[in-house]
């Protein structure tokens, strides 16, 4: 057998890791940089800085979500390939957009660009559904959690060293390389979508309300996807709050919080694209839910009730373990549809994550708001870090829950191991 589909499928990976790290990589440049620009375009004060970023994050993620299924949907009718292109093209017309705007409403008009090709995730992670067999399923989603994972933190710490010199250099950098990848997958990347595998473009299909409504097709794994949407909540506590928290408890400065961001990156690539290829294989699906929610229940724990700055470090370590249940929550509802069905699925779960944009930044910044203003009569910064670990720990007995239903009563869902080859013999492909 000719190894050029394997190489094929190699390289499309690496390019799907290089669109997702970048997707992501925009929206943490920002967020160390937003309060000074902010600040400076509105001519105001931190707090209500930090109102706006919450506004602008609401703006962002609304559009995501409404936009998602839209974009899921599309590339199942008309490929991959041509969704992901254009997207990564509108994402480099919004990060110059973003660089050069003379007031703040100008940012809730990019953000709200931002949303919209930020809704490529769906494209990128049906891509990979296309390509990955039930023996590297959840491995290759592992990418899309390490691409994610290093592009949000790399891009709080780029954006600290970067925005030190000027609050403009991050949002240029993004765009560049939007652009340049943009370029570089117009040459390289091939379309994952058979033509036979692909249907006719449904508008009904293809709104929020009915991208959700499709997760009600797959009772089995009402728990896992539960626990999949309290997951993306809880980590808001991180990925929103942390410079804030950080630099009201230690009083850190923009290049201690890019160190941080930096180590978080290593340790994400470290476990989510190589430690997961082990636990997977050797564990199995089900345990590496089970031990990666309960690590990130510790792990939000313990940075709750950090008591000097060196703590953060080695509390994150139990936390980014927590990624190990990421890959395999996608790998498992992921392995139940048709390839027919992908990126319609693929548009529902980015819909819940979307939601989840909108709702725990503003629940966890309220939370943080709450203990920490001036006239708080019971100050405790870490208190949405708290509220995450009581989220992540019900997600734990929802998973544990719909696990144990499965094995009571399997039905015709995808076995573990099987995946797509299974799909593949299936009378009927995309039921249960």
């Amino acid at each position: 057998m000719s190894s050029t589909p394997k190489k094929k499928h190699t390289a499309a990976l690496g390019f799907i890791f290089v669109t997702l790290f970048i997707d992501v990589l925009g929206l943490g440049i920002i967020i160390p940089v937003m309060p000074k620009l902010l600040e400076t375009l509105g001519h105001v004060d931190v707090s209500t800085a930090a109102q706006y970023n919450g506004y602008l994050t609401f703006t962002y993620a609304s559009m995501q979500f409404l936009f998602s299924s839209f974009l899921g949907n599309l590339s199942d009718r008309h490929g991959r390939r041509p969704v992901l292109l254009g997207s990564l093209i509108g994402f480099g017309i919004d990060y110059i957009f973003m660089a050069f705007a003379p007031t703040i409403g100008w940012l809730f008009i990019g953000r709200a660009i931002a949303g919209f090709a930020g809704a490529s995730n769906t494209t990128a992670t049906a891509y990979i559904a296309d390509i990955s067999t039930g023996k590297n399923r959840a491995a290759n989603f592992g990418l899309v959690g390490a691409a994610s994972g290093l592009g949000f933190i790399i891009g709080i710490g780029t954006g600290s060293f970067l925005g030190e010199l000027n609050v403009k250099f991050p949002f240029m950098l993004a765009a560049g390389l939007a652009l340049i990848n943009a370029t570089y997958g117009y040459f390289v990347l091939p379309e994952s979508l058979d033509l036979k595998n692909r249907r006719r473009f449904e508008w009904k299909k293809s709104n929020p309300i009915s991208s959700l409504r499709n997760l009600g097709r797959y009772p089995s794994l009402t728990g896992l996807i539960g626990a999949f949407s309290l997951v993306y909540i809880a980590q808001k506590s991180v990925e929103y709050v942390l410079s804030f928290y950080v630099t009201e408890k230690f009083d850190w400065t923009l290049k201690s919080i890019g160190f941080l961001g930096f180590f978080i990156g290593i340790v994400l690539v470290a476990i989510q694209g190589g430690l997961i290829r082990i636990t997977i294989p050797k564990f199995g699906q089900e345990k590496n839910i089970i031990a990666g929610l309960l690590f990130y229940t510790i792990g939000l724990t313990l940075i709750a009730f950090a008591s000097q700055g060196w703590m953060m470090y080695v509390f994150m370590v139990p936390y980014c373990l927590g990624g190990i249940s990421g890959p395999s929550l996608q790998g498992m509802i992921t392995g139940t549809v048709s390839p027919k069905e992908q990126g319609e699925l693929q548009g529902s779960l980015t819909s819940i994550s979307s939601l989840a944009v909108i709702i725990g930044p503003l629940l966890m910044s309220s939370v943080f708001h709450l203990f920490t203003h001036r006239n708080t009569s019971a100050y405790f910064p870490g208190a949405p870090y708290i509220l995450g670990a009581i989220l992540m720990l019900i997600a734990v007995f929802m998973a544990m829950k719909s696990i144990k239903k499965n094995r009571l009563n399997p039905g015709p869902t995808l076995p573990e191991n099987e995946g797509l080859e299974y799909e593949k013999k299936s009378s009927l492909p995309g039921e249960i």
